[in-house]
């Protein structure tokens, strides 16, 4: 498992590493207020090991891909913070989101795709965007296997919880 991560962050730390929504919150709601990670209900399920092995993962990376259906996932899962950090969390999510490269899929192509109904037009756009191009970062264990399947990169990062990969 170790050899075939560093491997692929090798194959991709110039070319970008494309982060699935639930990962992208933790990595933000990590940056705003390490704390909350095991308070707030989007990111309950991770621990700040998580998030340092997280930032860890994500050091060789010269860009962060995203799409806005993961951006608006995202939003809409961070608006159940409550303020002051609601408010907070947005002003630094916004200047998050200048550093990253957003890429446009067509909703009509992802939903056009095999998996669609299965999975959605977030995860189509996903397959769409990142095949042959970029890495992809997700803890969605059947969206990884789908990706797999279909000849794109994928690091599931539930498999590098357990590791304290570092």
């Amino acid at each position: 498992m170790m050899e075939q991560t560093s491997r692929l962050l090798g194959l991709y730390a110039k070319r970008g590493v494309l982060i699935d929504a639930n990962i992208l919150l933790l990595y933000l709601i990590g940056s705003y207020d390490r704390s909350l990670i095991s308070r707030f209900k989007g990111t309950r399920q991770f621990t700040v090991e998580d998030y340092a092995t997280l930032l860890l993962l994500l050091h060789p990376f010269e860009a962060v891909i995203t799409t806005p259906n993961i951006l608006t996932e995202v939003s809409n899962l961070s608006g159940q913070l409550v303020e002051p950090a609601r408010s907070d969390h947005f002003r630094m999510f916004a200047e998050r989101i200048r550093l990253m490269d957003e890429h446009h899929i067509d909703s009509r192509e992802a939903a056009a795709q095999e998996g669609f109904v299965r999975f959605g037009v977030t995860d189509m756009g996903i397959l769409l965007l990142s095949k042959n191009r970029y890495l992809v970062l997700t803890d969605d264990f059947r969206l990884s296997q789908f990706l797999q399947h279909n000849g794109v990169d994928v690091i599931n990062f539930n498999h590098i919880r357990p590791l304290g990969w570092t």
